[in-house]
């Protein structure tokens, strides 16, 4: 059963929408860019390049209670077991700015790649203690494989992001997270992750 009080504290809410103007889109990317991905919380989402789109959908006529905001997200990979809190982070955030209507579009083609990861981003991870993915990285989205097989080794340079060191071995392929491998600094002896290229 739905109270006087409740009925007049709806009607209020949805005038103060009706009335409000949307948010812009550099606001609602300002507030995307405070989303952390929560496997590498010093990075955004927006910073891994996972937002690939943002735009306002205007409404239908048989759905007047107004516009909608269209998120595209590609997550690193389709299996990725943070997608689920990423969207939860991404539809918080535009609730706190005040938008009303959001819909997230999971786009798995083209599929995410390390090149779009942002210049900001990059820095953030070296900052954060994890390798960014390197100039020497594969290109057109392909996969580091070095890996895999001895014999399809690759002669990719890791440097440390703790000290720099060029002087670096791969220890495992995956480090703490399927999109990392562990490698060792055999200058400063600290372990790190690298963020492969893909």
């Amino acid at each position: 059963m739905v109270t006087r009080e409740q009925r007049a504290v709806a009607a209020t809410v949805a005038s103060a929408e009706a009335s409000s103007p949307p948010p812009s889109l550099a606001a609602i990317w300002n507030a995307l860019n405070g989303v952390p991905d929560p496997e590498i919380p010093a990075v955004s989402v927006v910073e891994l390049g996972i937002i690939r789109g943002v735009e306002w959908e205007a409404a239908t006529t048989d759905r007047a209670e107004g516009d909608t905001l269209v998120v595209a997200v590609t997550p690193t990979y389709s299996g990725c077991p943070a997608t689920e809190l990423i969207m939860a982070g991404i539809r918080e955030a535009l609730a706190a700015l005040g938008v009303p209507r959001v819909r997230l579009d999971v786009r798995l083609a083209p599929a995410w790649t390390t090149d779009w990861i942002a210049p900001e981003g990059k820095r953030k991870l070296r900052a954060y203690g994890i390798a960014p993915p390197t100039g020497d990285a594969p290109a057109s989205g392909r996969v580091d494989v070095a890996g895999i097989s001895p014999l399809r080794r690759a002669a990719v340079i890791v440097p440390c992001p703790r000290c720099g060191a060029t002087n670096t071995r791969l220890v495992s392929q995956f480090g703490s997270t399927a999109c990392k491998a562990h490698y060792r600094c055999e200058a400063c002896l600290e372990p790190f992750d690298y963020f492969k290229p893909h």
